[in-house]
């Protein structure tokens, strides 16, 4: 059998070029939204719940077009040029945080750079599914997520660069220092475009003729139904990384802190992502996601009851192992439970899944922390407690409800 380094070296060029766009896109991209609550609370004044609200929102109206967008990959039989057009747009909507100055800006902002995400999800996803063979598809997606990471590494390491030599040791970020991040992430962005129009090759999907697949998930296998369903019991629960920043600051952890702790989080985020997806393939999806979500699970129980720094500081590193383990092994697991013609189509209704989910988990993390009006709320540690509730109900759904083995979509009526 050959070893997991072996297999890499095998991997075709459309995974590779993909995995360098994602790097290149994440350099950009963690230098900017990593900083981007703390702008708000810091220089805009926005209060948690408005936090909550504009990640929510931004993620899960954008999260509508990856239906369309994985079902028009699907329709058309092409994937790279979509996936290119949302780059694009991801890319053109970053400079436009340089001149925001209220909180709706940064919204607006904000969403369109989703839409890009939306447009480019499903169809780069399943442009990597269409490009590998299914014994080595873990290790595929696994690689991705690691360049991906590798990539917010580089983009974190950036902009504690920028922190340090702006205000280091402060314990709130300026709006001049989040300014000096934007320009710098501007490069990464357009370079990200330029890698996969001119480097990814097309996948054929269908013959010249073909029916636009059914966008209802009642023609899909009912383990891909079940699994979608579980997927957002457990993101009800997975409220914006942004409140897990919230939750350092809290605590007492200044900017350059936060930025140190993003980056080992994602050093071993990227560390993991392929060996755990290289053993998804060999002791199978369900085992490793499941683990994943059982240590989410405790994550989040100890972020609730958290009382000190290096607690915070400590558990967010912890956190890339789920990452690491759930992320790319999830999106491998969709493939495997899906035709390959409904693979942008799945795709999209898997991120549309998770997106839409996003609004109530970040309004009800809001809420539970800071209330609204004259609630306060139940505290800091009231979200996390949720989304440990809500990880170990996924776990109990997925192993007792999602088939193990295909299960016939029932026939369609008229």
């Amino acid at each position: 059998m050959p070893t997991t380094r072996q297999s890499i070296r095998q991997l075709p060029r459309n995974v590779w070029i993909v995995t360098l766009t994602s790097f290149l896109t994440d350099i950009s991209s963690e230098m900017i939204f990593n900083l981007l609550p703390l702008f708000l609370a810091n220089v805009l004044g926005v209060r948690m719940a408005g936090i909550g609200l504009i990640e929510g929102v931004a993620e899960s109206t954008a999260s509508l077009l990856k239906i369309f967008s994985g079902w028009f990959s699907d329709r058309v039989g092409k994937r790279k040029r979509l996936a290119v057009v949302g780059y694009a747009i991801s890319a053109v909507a970053k400079p436009f945080l340089l001149i925001v100055a209220s909180w709706w800006g940064v919204f607006t902002v904000r969403f369109a750079e989703r839409v890009g995400k939306g447009v480019r999800t499903a169809p780069r996803d399943a442009l990597i599914a269409d490009s590998i063979d299914d014994r080595h598809r873990g290790l595929a997606f696994g690689l991705h997520r690691a360049g991906d990471t590798a990539g917010a590494v580089v983009g974190l390491l950036l902009a504690l660069g920028v922190v340090w030599a702006s205000q280091a040791g402060a314990l709130s970020l300026s709006r001049e220092t989040f300014h000096r991040a934007v320009w710098l992430s501007l490069a990464p962005a357009v370079l990200a475009v330029l890698v996969l129009g001119l480097g990814a090759r097309e996948t054929a999907v269908s013959g010249p003729k073909r029916e636009a697949p059914n966008l209802s998930w009642q023609g899909f296998d009912q383990r891909f139904r079940r699994f979608l369903v579980v997927l957002v019991v457990f993101t009800l629960g997975n409220s914006a990384d942004a409140f897990l920043i919230l939750r350092a600051q809290e605590r007492g952890l200044d900017v350059v802190g936060i930025l140190i702790m993003l980056v080992l989080f994602n050093v071993l985020y990227a560390s993991l992502a392929g060996p755990l997806g290289s053993l998804s393939d060999r002791i199978g999806r369900r085992k490793v996601i499941i683990g994943g979500w059982l240590f989410y699970a405790a994550l989040y129980l100890g972020f609730g009851l958290a009382t000190a720094v290096w607690h915070i500081f400590l558990l967010y590193i912890l956190y890339g192992v789920y990452y690491g383990a759930v992320e790319g092994t999830a999106r491998a697991y969709v493939a495997d439970i899906v035709t390959k013609e409904q693979r942008g189509t799945a795709y999209g209704l898997y991120h549309a899944g998770v997106g839409l989910a996003a609004l109530p988990a970040s309004v009800i993390a809001g809420l539970l922390w800071q209330g609204l009006g004259s609630w306060g709320g139940f505290g800091p540690g009231a979200p996390f407690f949720f989304g440990a509730l809500m990880a170990l109900t996924a776990v109990i759904l997925f192993l007792f409800w999602v088939p193990k083995t295909a299960v016939s979509p029932p026939p369609t009526t008229i």
